[in-house]
């Protein structure tokens, strides 16, 4: 991983989203990019003021904008730390697709701010957008890191060629807080493999990463949407690694039945990554 990309609007989840970023690129060689996105003229924006935001404030608002990043850049990263900013003036949409296609990031570091963060993110989301849109790995959180163990994490796959840089993401996040990862493949009566089959499915996509961190799981379940959730539940997971590659089967993870599903069952990861 050499890049991270974090929008930032200044809300309680966006600072839950740099404090993860510190985390992970601090003593690396990791470049962090935090992004904030300005619409004008667009009714009251406070930062700290109270004052509304329009044309003439609007040389002033870029001011407070900066010193304020760069307050977070001096109070969470490491002097060694690369960490760069951006302004944009357009909508968090536009603005996250394009800034990225631009830098390129490994990784996008975005906040949630639903207690329930599965539903948030798999209904209409802002992340649930761009990740369909940049293909590139998202990464939600609605916790402050500092309040949380980041241990079991569960890797939903069919496991294709497709997968492996973004599972290459998701290595270089375990190994910097030792998570271990599980390897899940759900089986279901419309997808059914056999059980060698899937194993040797999973150990081939394996074969070039070392690793002992890592289980390798065939579950049974009438969808793959129970599978998931049911799975996570039992081994208490902490991340939820999901496809979003439309050619993939697990594309219509995306979908309200697997929110409706995980809701159902109080499964809440404090992370989930769409790859």
């Amino acid at each position: 991983m050499k890049k991270i990309l974090v929008p930032l609007d200044f809300s309680v989840q966006s600072m839950h989203a740099i404090k993860l970023a510190s985390k992970i690129a601090n003593n690396t060689d990791i470049e962090v990019f935090l992004l904030h996105m300005v619409q004008i003229p667009e009714g009251h924006v406070d930062m700290g003021s109270g004052s509304d935001f329009g044309v003439p404030q609007s040389m002033h608002y870029i001011q407070k904008v900066k010193e304020k990043i760069l307050e977070f850049k001096t109070q969470l990263f490491d002097e060694s730390t690369t960490v760069k900013y951006a302004l944009r003036f357009e909508s968090p949409y536009d603005g996250i697709l394009k800034f990225s296609a631009r830098i390129k990031p490994d990784l996008i570091i975005m906040g949630s701010k639903d207690k329930s963060i599965i539903d948030e993110l798999l209904i209409g989301s802002l992340a649930k957008k761009v990740a369909r849109e940049s293909k590139i790995p998202i990464l939600a959180i609605n916790k402050d890191p500092e309040d949380i163990k980041i241990k079991e994490l569960v890797f939903v796959s069919d496991f294709e060629e497709e997968n492996r840089k973004s599972f290459e993401v998701l290595l270089d996040f375990t190994q910097k807080f030792e998570s271990k990862i599980h390897l899940l493949n759900v089986n279901t009566m419309n997808r059914f493999k056999s059980t060698k089959k899937a194993k040797q499915k999973m150990k081939d996509f394996l074969q070039k990463y070392k690793t002992r961190q890592l289980s390798i799981n065939i579950y049974n379940d009438d969808s793959i949407e129970k599978g998931v959730a049911n799975f996570s539940k039992e081994i208490n997971a902490d991340v939820i690694a999901l496809s979003t590659h439309e050619s993939s089967g697990l594309f219509r993870l995306f979908g309200r039945s697997i929110s409706k599903s995980i809701s159902k069952k109080s499964l809440k990861p404090v992370f989930t990554f769409f790859i």
